[in-house]
């Protein structure tokens, strides 16, 4: 007969198995073979995986991570009720895990892409090297988010040092590929809700042929292409600013119409300021979209969007918008500078535009 571990509810549903029982063996007490009976599997199998964990613990996120969750179990066995709220406030659910797991492991898939991490840092970044030879920052994460993925085996530290570098698992991969086949299967089964708040000759949000899955954006590509002269077509403000743009739409959880407010700013682009009236991150986010559309107008607004958030190819956007073949580059550049001013001009100058 299987008994659940003593405090199994305090412990996140996304946490693996293995944790679970690493957990329990080192904070509850219970023996290797308590374990193995109780989980049904042979005790070898419980020692490797602790033993795997122990391992691990050189690497400073799986380790806050454990220590997050030891001193959770520790709130538990007789601390306070405020001491247990704020040990459970580090740990993130999985919605959030897997909302936030979806937008950085698709960051991650892009070629060059990292996630840096370094003592001190309240965020955990990704950043990707640039053919000019800089680094562009493309993407900030809580250090618990970046975590909770160490832990699941979806990214995995190269190398040591002050600023430690992660890159994408197969494993990562494969959860990114899994989560993105749910967000289909949902956006299917909501199809025909979707359709009200579609513009008139456009394709629902959830049947665009984006390319998320992709390993790099349209802007990525486009990036490393040289003109006449043999400079950069988009110099790397440019870049980021595009960057900015996507990211901004990401945290604002737009990817399918949830207001139909929003939605009729998006059928317009850059006609109509939104207005959510919210004040949550995800509120700022879509406000932050809002403005920098508005600012670019028509057209310059709809190629932006198009290339930068849904990732259409250029291509794709010509056949959709009737424009002439290779006219959406010179378009989506001209955007992109518009797109530098406006983000420079609300940093300072300092073209800090993630985070």
């Amino acid at each position: 007969m299987r008994v659940d571990p003593p405090v199994s509810k305090d412990l996140p549903t996304w946490l693996p198995e293995s944790v679970a029982r690493y957990v329990a063996h080192t904070e509850h007490g219970l023996s290797i073979r308590e374990l193995a009976r109780r989980d049904g599997c042979h005790a070898s199998t419980v020692l490797r995986q602790i033993r795997k964990l122990e391992t691990m613990r050189d690497d400073p996120m799986i380790d806050a991570a454990l220590e997050q969750f030891r001193a959770t179990q520790l709130a538990h066995k007789g601390r306070t009720a405020a001491s247990l709220a704020l040990s459970r406030a580090n740990v993130p659910g999985e919605v959030a895990l897997m909302r936030e797991a979806r937008r950085i492991l698709a960051r991650l898939c892009e070629t060059g892409a990292v996630l840096a991490v370094a003592d001190g840092m309240e965020n955990a970044v990704v950043v990707r090297d640039m053919p000019d030879g800089e680094t562009l920052r493309t993407a900030t994460v809580t250090q618990e988010i970046a975590q909770a993925m160490a832990l699941k085996d979806w990214i995995q530290s190269a190398g040591t040092g002050k600023v430690r570098r992660y890159s994408i698992t197969a494993a990562g991969r494969s959860a990114l590929s899994h989560i993105m086949a749910e967000e289909a299967n949902v956006a299917q089964g909501f199809a025909e809700a979707q359709q009200g708040f579609v513009a008139e000759g456009r394709a629902p949000d959830a049947q665009r042929s984006g390319r998320f899955a992709a390993a790099e954006s349209p802007l990525v590509a486009l990036a490393r292409r040289k003109d006449r002269d043999g400079a950069l077509f988009l110099d790397t403000g440019m870049v980021a600013a595009g960057e900015r743009l996507r990211e901004d739409f990401e945290l604002a959880q737009m990817g399918t119409a949830r207001t139909k407010q929003w939605a009729v700013f998006l059928q317009a682009a850059g006609c109509a300021a939104y207005d959510g009236g919210g004040s949550d991150a995800a509120e700022a986010a879509r406000k932050r979209v809002s403005d920098a559309l508005c600012g670019l107008g028509d057209g310059l607004a709809d190629v932006a969007l198009r290339c930068c958030c849904y990732l259409e190819g250029l291509e794709t956007i010509e056949k959709r918008l009737g424009w002439s073949a290779r006219s959406a580059k010179v378009v989506l550049r001209i955007a992109l500078g518009r797109l530098r001013d406006h983000y420079d001009a609300r940093a300072g100058g300092s073209g800090d535009y993630i985070g």
